[in-house]
């Protein structure tokens, strides 16, 4: 048996492991090298330098494993479609918390990574036992310099959407992607899928900060996602009314792909959302101090914003919510304990709140007769 026939088996495996979806890729110096040093030099990856260094490697994955010709890519989904039928109303909770489905449950780094060590496990085991030669891979899922979604867009999982996400036309996108590479001489899978997007352009039209470019381009600088995860920075002023009670990342443009109404009916229980976390309201959240915040999110990818970044995003939604007293209170009794970036957010959120009072005492005594 060759290497090439392994390909159905891998599929098998990788199904039985829990992902999707299996597929390969020939690795070669990637086309959409062009497309990424434009990006950088406008800025759109805004804070994030890392987006600049090691550009070689994320055109050439090939460099991070010496000896490495091909990829074997997977999908993993991570939200059913009972869970997606709640988050327009959620968002419309302005006491609540929004935060991005996929941080709701287990880090997808840990989940991903094990299971595809586990899958390369299993083929360094079929390939002994039928001495096909040596084995070796690199597991990668968003952690080291590889565009990702190329790969898998090349290697038959799906299409690059308008708003730079991969869709699958039976999956819709609320999955994780990750690969293996590999040194098995494995060709790609059949052609890459044909966008299936059409003149569809509600993602763009729907995001709250109008991060979109144009179609197939993000500015990071005012997507939520950056903002209330990726930057370290002040959330710039004009941009915190749109960001609402979302104050880890933003799902509004998957929650109106048409593509998305096949998500699944299952998803991994690794991924299944953490109680304190799936409609907690923000005065509880913004409450907690860092042992407990540090607690709450052992295992989790809200970890990636820290302590400070947790509170300036929660004080920028405190900003957003319905006037309420109680918000006002805890937002003065913080205040003083918090460092001077977060402290600036907070001031806002309280001249928010007070605005809306102001409006509210104003209303209500045209209201008297």
């Amino acid at each position: 048996m060759s290497v090439e026939h392994l390909k159905s088996e891998i599929q098998i495996w990788a199904r039985e492991l829990g992902f999707s979806d299996a597929g390969f890729v020939k690795l070669e110096p990637s086309d959409h090298e062009a497309r990424l040093r434009s990006w950088l030099s406008k800025g759109y990856h805004g804070s994030m330098n890392y987006m600049g260094r090691n550009i070689d490697l994320r055109i050439d994955p090939r460099g991070l494993l010496e000896g490495s010709v091909s990829a074997i890519t997977v999908r993993m989904d991570y939200l059913s479609a009972e869970s997606i039928q709640g988050i327009e109303p959620l968002l419309n909770q302005s006491n609540r918390a929004y935060i991005a489905r996929y941080a709701l449950g287990r880090d997808y780094h840990k989940t991903i990574r094990g299971r595809l060590k586990r899958l390369a496990g299993t083929i360094n085991s079929a390939i002994v036992e039928r001495d096909l030669g040596g084995f070796f891979a690199r597991a990668c899922t968003d952690s080291a310099p590889v565009l990702e979604k190329r790969l898998a867009e090349a290697s038959g999982l799906g299409w690059i959407g308008k708003n730079t996400l991969l869709l699958n036309r039976e999956g819709g996108s609320w999955f994780f992607i990750g690969e293996l590479l590999t040194n098995l001489p494995f060709e790609s899978s059949p052609a890459s899928p044909a966008n299936h997007c059409g003149s569809c352009t509600r993602c763009l039209d729907i995001c709250p900060t109008k991060a979109f470019v144009g179609p197939f381009e993000l500015d990071a600088r005012k997507c939520i996602s950056y903002l209330t995860i990726e930057s370290k920075r002040a959330i710039p002023v004009d941009l915190r009314p749109a960001i609402g009670n979302r104050v880890f990342g933003c799902d509004d443009c998957q929650m109106v792909c048409p593509w998305n109404k096949f998500a699944v009916s299952r998803v991994d229980s690794d991924f299944q959302p953490r109680a304190e976390f799936a409609k907690t309201d923000l005065i509880t959240l913004f409450s907690w101090d860092e042992a407990t915040f540090l607690k709450k999110t052992e295992g989790s990818a809200i970890r990636r914003t820290g302590y400070a970044g947790w509170l300036r995003n929660l004080a920028v939604a405190l900003g957003n919510a319905e006037y309420d007293p109680k918000i006002v209170h805890v937002l003065r009794t913080r205040l003083p304990l918090v460092d001077t970036l977060v402290a600036e957010h907070i001031v806002w959120a309280i001249d928010q709140q007070e605005q809306r009072a102001r409006s509210k005492a104003s209303d209500d005594a045209l209201l008297k007769p």
